[in-house]
């Protein structure tokens, strides 16, 4: 059992990376505003106003989206269809991606066939 977590710095891509892991059959995700160290500083801290020049477009916001994942087959469909719907992750600013391994987890919702995952 994983963890996936998305950070978005597009806040765009929302719809787009839920509906993509929806058909790929994850149906619990939490998703919360966030916000980088880096667009932080530089919209909020004078000093370091020089840091917005690093930033293409220097918003203080975007998206953290996370999911705790059963099944190995399901995660790694989910991390390339993800993939795909973002495009480069390595180019700058594009979001994170990352999984963490989970050692138990209680209150998963019943899968939509009634079976759990």
């Amino acid at each position: 059992m994983d963890m996936l977590t998305i950070i978005l710095n597009n806040t765009e891509d929302l719809d787009a990376v839920l509906e993509t892991l929806l058909k790929v059959g994850v149906r619990g995700a939490t998703v919360i505003d966030s916000s980088g160290m880096g667009r932080t500083l530089c919209t909020k801290v004078p000093l370091f106003g020089g840091i917005r020049n690093l930033f293409e477009d220097c918003r203080p916001n975007n998206v953290t989206i996370f999911s705790v994942i059963k099944d190995p087959g399901k995660l790694r469909n989910a991390i390339n269809a993800v993939k795909k719907t973002m495009g480069d992750l390595e180019r700058p600013g594009a979001g994170f991606m990352f999984v963490v391994p989970v050692t138990e987890a209680y209150g998963f919702a019943p899968e939509l066939n009634g079976h759990d995952e």
